[in-house]
């Protein structure tokens, strides 16, 4: 591999790592919020048990987002920096925007969040973590808006002088349509992933006390038959432990089921919202980024009516042998424009058009303008795919919880655990997809709008640093190496707390009424 395809190895394995954590922390933020809420309006002790239980979650994916989120600022100018210098008067707005605005907002008031409990009244405590939540969402958004102008830039000129673009108008870049069809997108996702984490380990938790129950009274039958005292194997978790029958019971449809519930009707809802903003980012990839729209289909021959591929076979890494198995006719084309008989540009025109728009600059000579149409095309379809697990989850949970009812089954606890990774996995199967079909481009020429879409873009080699293969080749080790560690941390403590569950019934009330001296300035869980 050469010094290109090693620093986008690297820029990819960093980046989807790092928006591991991104969707967690965004969606499970207002979660938290609500459950505090809940807490602050009817004073249910079960709602600050959840607040407190999931809130250390967060905080431990918080952290590590952190960690992992500071080395991409540091990523454009190790191995990127030609593209940083081509789009420093305009990339640096919304990456400033975003520090000074978001970020250092959401660090103070987590931290007055974490350290607050007993300390702040109730009311100010509680809009620490709504600050919070506006914070995680406001860093999204510029970040963003970065991102959105790289597929679509707008706002900017060419400033001859410099040989660059220059922006104008902030108010153009942060209004990009792209931009206001990804938020939503991306936002919604995030809650699909919060909402399903949260939903799955509340129907693992009501299964749990469920089976234990069942043991206590097994235990207690058997012991009154002989005249012994009931033993049942102990378990590290506060809420189960020295709890009668009645008390498990009680705490799985008193706390777990309503915070389940929640979570359930939370994923159904941003389900549709994912499907409904999903649909209008496609009506504006065919505008902007028809090359885009053609690989994500391996549609190499415009077609008329155009069919929505489900499966295809052959080798996909060009368009000399792809067979599509099935497909839906004509939907390729609603998808574009909710007309049946829109035509969609194929590939090979594509590569025909831009090679006579760019045929006198000799930067672009011999140039494919198609991305990897292997990983464009599976990567949208497993974007799709993944998101099922979080409809497995929410239909087959509101079954078991309708009427009063918490979940008893062991199975379907421990299959809601297994389907936790399922949107996170979409999630980055659709971050995939939506950079990999902006290649070669690292900055999509604007075909819509702009009067010179010539000048303002660069191609993905015109924008590495001139490192050698080798250098980048070993950060590349020491990245993988070191993230891979932060990825078992981040597994063993989430596993570890998960497992440990909630405190005990009544633990939360006494260690917020607990005088100023009884307290460590520690962290507060």
């Amino acid at each position: 591999m050469d010094v290109v395809d090693i620093s986008r190895w690297q820029f990819g394995i960093t980046t989807v790592y790092h928006f591991v954590l991104v969707p967690l922390t965004i969606g499970l933020a207002p979660m938290i919020a609500v459950m505090q809420t809940v807490w602050y309006v009817t004073g249910n002790e079960a709602w600050l048990r959840a607040t407190k239980f999931f809130g250390k979650l967060f905080l431990i994916n918080f952290a590590l987002g952190v960690a992992t989120g500071i080395v991409q600022e540091f990523q454009f100018g190790m191995n990127w920096s030609e593209y940083s210098r081509f789009v420093a008067d305009v990339f640096g707005a919304p990456l400033a925007l975003e520090g000074l605005v978001a970020f250092f907002a959401e660090s103070t008031f987590i931290g007055l969040w974490i350290f607050g409990w007993g300390r702040l009244s109730k009311r100010v405590h509680l809009i620490c973590i709504w600050m919070v939540a506006f914070g995680v969402n406001a860093s999204a958004y510029f970040i963003l808006a970065a991102n959105s102008w790289m597929q679509h830039p707008v706002g900017v000129e060419w400033d001859t002088t410099r040989g660059r673009p220059a922006m104008n108008n902030i108010v153009a870049l942060l209004t990009n349509n792209t931009t206001l069809a990804a938020f939503p997108h991306v936002i919604s996702g995030a809650l699909l992933t919060a909402s399903t984490f949260v939903a799955a380990i509340g129907c693992w938790w009501m299964a749990r006390a469920s089976w234990r129950a069942r043991q206590l009274r097994i235990a207690a039958e058997t012991s009154g038959e002989r005249g012994e005292s009931a033993q049942v194997e102990t378990t590290t978790a506060p809420s189960l432990v020295d709890a009668s029958p009645e008390q498990l019971d009680k705490d799985a449809k008193e706390m777990w089921r309503p915070v389940t519930r929640f979570a359930l009707w939370l994923t159904i809802a941003a389900g549709v919202a994912v499907i409904i903003s999903g649909d209008f980012q496609a009506q504006i990839m065919f505008k902007q980024q028809p090359m885009k729209m053609a690989a994500a289909e391996s549609l190499c021959d415009t077609e008329h009516r155009a069919a929505f591929s489900i499966l295809s076979i052959g080798r996909q890494n060009n368009c000399d042998n792809i067979t599509h198995v099935i497909a839906v006719p004509g939907m390729l084309s609603f998808l574009a424009d909710h007309r049946f008989d829109t035509e969609i540009r194929g590939v090979k025109d594509l590569q025909k058009e831009y090679e006579q728009k760019f045929k006198d600059n000799p930067a672009h000579k011999g140039q494919n303008y198609a991305p990897n149409l292997f990983v464009t095309y599976w990567s949208f379809r497993a974007m799709i795919t993944w998101a099922l697990g979080s409809v497995l989850v929410a239909l087959g949970g509101l079954w078991l919880t309708r009427r009063g009812r918490a979940v008893t089954s062991k199975r379907f606890g421990f299959f809601a655990l297994l389907m936790i990774p399922t949107p996170f996995l979409a999630n980055s199967s659709g971050w995939i997809f939506t950079e990999m079909g902006r290649q070669p481009w690292i900055v999509a020429p604007n075909w819509v709008d702009d009067r010179d879409p010539l000048r303002v873009s660069m191609l993905v080699q015109q924008g590495v640093s001139n490192n050698s293969a080798s250098v980048v080749m070993g950060s590349l080790i020491v990245f993988t190496l070191l993230y891979g560690a932060l990825g078992v941390v981040w597994f063993a403590l989430q596993r570890r707390y998960i497992r440990e569950g909630p405190a005990a019934p009544g633990h939360e009330e006494q260690a917020l009424e607990k005088s100023d001296d009884d307290k460590q300035l520690s962290f507060a869980y």
